[in-house]
């Protein structure tokens, strides 16, 4: 079994959602005013997002936690 990496992950993480955020068509401030949720400090990959900000992104970004989840979350 291979050893996740945090930093790895979240990187991972980090491309996911400012493709997600781009896709919208709304910069980072806009989305923080939107949600309340620090989008420069998720897309930097130096925050592990909770399971309930998770869900808060789906549902502003309109999409189920499986399609965040999709092929596209592996973003090399």
């Amino acid at each position: 079994m291979e050893k996740l990496s945090k930093d790895q992950e979240l990187l991972k993480l980090a491309k996911r959602v400012a493709q997600l955020r781009d896709e919208k068509g709304v910069s980072q401030q806009n989305a923080f005013n939107d949600t309340g949720i620090h989008f420069g400090r998720i897309e930097q990959g130096k925050r592990d997002i909770s399971y309930f900000t998770l869900m808060k992104l789906c549902q502003y970004f309109e999409i189920s936690l499986r399609d965040f989840f999709d092929g596209s979350f592996d973003v090399e």
